[in-house]
Formats: C-alpha cells, structure tokens, sequence
C-alpha cells in the first residue's frame, strides 16, 4: 500500500459469489455454508445488484415456524412474514440494497456500514453494475501499512506542506501506527489542524502531538531596556568592594 488515499476498490474482493433472482432457499442457504458467507448480493441478467440476501433473511423462516402467523405481522418488523413465506432468492431479499462506489473513500465505506448496521456491501459502478464487495474484514487492511510508510507521507504532505520552516523544524516518529510529532512550528495555532491531518491519513492509529511555540527573541529596544537593568548606577559598588558602618567603600585586597 502506497501513501494515496485509499478507495474501496483498493481493498475490495473482485472475486463476488452472487445469487439470481430465482436461486432458491436450499441454494441460498448451502452457498451461505459453503462460501463461509453471511450475507450474498442478488443480481439481475445485467449484473445489477437488486438486493441482499443476509443470514438473518434466511432465519425468518425459522422465526416464524412455530409462531402464530395471525400475530406474527403485528409483533414484527413489517415485512417478516413476507420473508418467512419466501422460497427464492428475489422474494427474501433486502431490497434496494445499501451499496458503495468504487471511487468512495474507505471511510465513506466505513461509516455507512456502521450506520446501517451491515457487514459487507457490494461495490457498483454508476450504472449499479456489480464490481466487487467489500467487508469490514477488508477495511481494517489499511492498518497493514508499515510505519515507515506512514512516517513518508506524514512528513511529506503534512509536515512539509504546512509548516514553512520544512522537515528540520518538526519531527515524526511512527510506532505500531502511532505518529508523535516533537518539535516547533512557527504558528502554534497551526497545531490542532496538523493533529487532524495526521489523524486522516490512513493507517494511523493515534497521534502524539508534542509541538511547542517558536523560542521567544529580544527585540531591539528590549534589548536595549535590557542592558540599561544591567548598567552599573552611581549607587552600584564595584566589584569586590563593600560599605562600611560609615558608608565609605572599601575594597577587598586581592
């Protein structure tokens, strides 16, 4: 994995198990135990993904077995018994399916899986043409990166592209995918944004951001006032000598 951003057909499975519309329940049902797959794409004759079928589709039948079907559609999700009663593929799918672009960022993917509670979602082109499918599995890959990697991109396109003074001013160091960043930068308003930078780029686990403020420089009348605190008055002794109890300076023999 390079450092580009990572898109769902860079970690997506090309290879897809898909089922037709009319694949019936014993097909669904032993593909879903052979293929070790929880969840199948329903394609039409063109290749377009028109629903999934989920593990929790096929046990709707087993739900309702021994249930009482008068009751059933009012103690269910609307629609329960419809799949209960479904004996192909096209009658017990989800449909219209929750599916991803290719192009799409894998975050993007990341944050429709969790808001609508699915493991995997197929992948179509603009024309909703199936092109893959994609797990939370394939996901977590982006974390395979190595730290040196992420270490590149960190300073090149964060660190070098935002702080003027260039690579010498900051340090990045990269561990299991944690990035710590020491060092000063000429704007410590600058800090929050490279922290959320560094946080997007993918494979990093966490950032540790140990930035400080440039070293504070005299101006030239602070140097001045400066040197005026240190100048000797009329009342300063000179070095080595002392008052007496009379006020009179004595010097100390050397």
């Amino acid at each position: 994995m390079d450092g580009h951003a990572y898109r769902v057909e860079d970690v997506m499975t090309r290879r897809v198990i898909a089922l037709a519309g009319g694949a019936t329940f014993k097909d669904i049902v032993r593909t879903m135990e052979t293929q070790l797959i929880s969840a199948l794409p329903v394609i039409d004759s063109g290749s377009h993904v028109i629903g999934v079928v989920s593990e929790a589709d096929v046990l709707r039948k087993e739900e309702f077995r021994d249930s009482d079907q008068l009751r059933g559609p009012r103690s269910r999700p609307p629609g329960a018994l419809v799949k209960a009663r479904a004996v192909t593929a096209e009658d017990l799918m989800t449909a219209p399916a929750v599916t991803v672009h290719p192009k799409a960022p894998v975050a993007r993917a990341a944050r429709l899986m969790a808001r609508r509670r699915v493991k995997r979602l197929p992948v179509v082109d603009d024309e909703g043409v199936l092109q893959g499918i994609v797990s939370r599995a394939d996901l977590l890959r982006v974390f395979l990166r190595s730290d040196p990697d992420i270490a590149e991109e960190v300073r090149r396109e964060i660190v070098g592209g935002r702080f003027p003074e260039g690579l010498g001013s900051v340090r990045v160091e990269v561990h299991e995918g944690v990035v710590t960043l020491t060092g000063r930068v000429p704007d410590t308003s600058l800090v929050p944004l490279a922290e959320r930078l560094v946080r997007s780029v993918e494979g990093v686990v966490d950032v540790r951001c140990v930035l400080t403020g440039p070293r504070h420089r005299m101006t030239g009348e602070s140097e001045k006032a400066g040197a005026a605190a240190h100048r000797p008055g009329p009342w300063d002794l000179p070095r080595g000598a002392r008052r007496d109890d009379h006020g009179m300076v004595e010097r100390r023999q050397t």
